[in-house]
């Protein structure tokens, strides 16, 4: 097989770049974390190029565990993808939901009630308005596990796809796929309301060399199961595995953009189209070029958003400013301020963090949505992330910040609003304060969710030592 030159992961300017293969064995020995036995896609973040979601149950185990057998060998672990020349042409992982577990007969617990009890069980306590608008594949619990393939190139995957289904053939069915992919051109890295997205990713210890301004650091523990700073019992198989959270999020990017040009910021010397980017960039946190407005709070500063040693140095504190009542630069309700408070919390919290792994999916806007103003295909975010526990992650996340109108706690506005970009109130309106900077308190409704759950479902991604034995056995 001809050995690469050229990296299957994209790695936009703005990105923390991913430790080097000696760098990482380095540090991962100061924790006895083995990367070898850790699935690829658990700590390389948000840097795949194009990906496929294969989600399929299981009809013949006996046939199934013979055949996993075989794909263990052929799983991406981690030091594989750090070094180029090491990576395959695509990277193949996988994953098991409870079903799945069930269906194979292993019937140890591994201490994660939201997994056992599957995202379908899940909806309201996510927010979601029921599961009527939910992929129907993902609306019950008939899903035993995904197949992630990723690569630089929809012919590699194609190649690979068709492998696995050789090898699989009648023991399996395929229950739905999604296909991801970057976006193009200036917009690599960038999310379809057109942020770049990624920068702000926890650093690991044992991990993560040389962390970056800004960056927190967590015990590998909140990722792994059963390393370091996960403080739950498990079986000891699941050692170096970790739950994946997977959410289908349909964007309604032009109704978005819509938004923003109807509602624009008024602020002395801005023209309203500099209001309305003002507008989404106190909506999410950043502008589009990825600079955080806690540093740049009335323009954008794509020098600064470009800069990695910059552009996540910043905890929404500032000398003389009341940590309590001060908005004109981040408002409290601003999507990465509700999904990661920082200073908010003291101290910094390490305890619900997520690495996040998701790729857009879905065509860029036609001419004919943008001058309608109306989504007439679908696209958004093919939302993955990694965790040790999805109660403490994820669906907490989720759950008791983005849609929890009164976080951010302590602050003199007491209910700061929903998160604006991704908070759910089952359908019903939500209501958003602090995008106004020159009245704070305002609060402003927004009818429409842009973000829409499509349904999706929780995993676990086992440690390849564990798919060779406890999952093939």
């Amino acid at each position: 097989m001809a050995t690469r030159t050229q990296s299957m992961l994209i790695s936009p300017d703005a990105f923390p770049p991913l430790p080097s293969l000696t760098d990482a064995v380095a540090a991962a020995a100061s924790q006895s974390l083995n990367l070898d036995d850790i699935q690829g896609d658990i700590l390389i973040g948000m840097k795949k190029k194009k990906e496929q979601f294969i989600f399929f149950s299981i009809h013949d185990v006996h046939s199934f565990k013979k055949s996993l057998k075989i794909l263990a060998l052929a799983i991406t672990n981690t030091t594989q993808l750090l070094d180029v020349s090491r990576q395959p042409k695509a990277m193949v992982n996988i994953a098991f939901s409870q079903t799945g577990l069930n269906a194979l007969g292993i019937t140890d617990p591994l201490g994660d009630s939201a997994f056992t009890g599957g995202m379908f069980a899940d909806a309201a306590f996510l927010g979601d308005p029921g599961t009527s608008n939910w992929v129907s594949a993902f609306a019950g619990t008939s899903i035993h596990g995904v197949f992630l393939l990723a690569s630089d190139s929809t012919a590699l995957i194609d190649i690979e796809i068709a492998a696995i289904k050789l090898l699989f053939g009648s023991s399996i069915t395929e229950k739905y796929s999604l296909a991801g992919q970057a976006r193009p051109g200036d917009q690599l890295g960038h999310e379809h309301f057109g942020f770049m997205d990624g920068i702000s990713q926890p650093g690991i210890t044992g991990f993560t060399v040389n962390p970056h301004p800004g960056q927190t650091v967590i015990d590998p523990g909140h990722i792994l199961l059963g390393e370091n700073g996960d403080p739950i019992a498990r079986p000891a198989w699941a050692k170096d595995g970790s739950f994946l959270a997977f959410r289908q999020l349909k964007q309604l990017v032009p109704e978005f953009d819509k938004f923003l040009t109807d509602n624009p910021v008024k602020e002395p010397g801005l023209t309203p189209a500099q209001g309305s980017a003002l507008l989404g960039a106190r909506m999410v946190g950043r502008w589009k070029s990825g600079a955080p407005i806690d540093l740049a709070p009335l323009v954008d500063d794509p020098v600064l958003a470009k800069d990695p040693q910059r552009n996540n140095n910043f905890d929404f504190s500032h000398p003389g400013s009341d940590p309590k009542s001060d908005q004109t630069r981040c408002p409290f309700s601003a999507h990465i301020r509700k999904t990661a408070p920082r200073s908010d919390f003291n101290p910094v919290n390490v305890d619900n963090h997520i690495m996040r792994s998701g790729i857009p999916y879905g065509p860029e806007v036609s001419h004919e949505e943008a001058a309608s103003h109306v989504t007439k295909t679908e696209r958004g975010l093919a939302f993955v992330a990694y965790q040790s526990n999805i109660s403490a992650g994820f669906r907490f996340i989720q759950h008791s910040w983005a849609n929890n109108p009164d976080f951010i706690f302590g602050k003199t506005d007491s209910t700061p609003g929903f998160d604006p970009i991704i908070g759910q109130n089952a359908g019903q309106a939500r209501f958003v304060s602090g995008l106004n900077p020159q009245d704070a308190n305002q609060d402003i409704t927004l009818v429409n969710d842009f973000v829409q759950s499509r349904g999706g479902e929780y995993f676990f991604s086992p440690s390849i030592s564990a798919l060779k034995t406890t999952f093939s056995a």
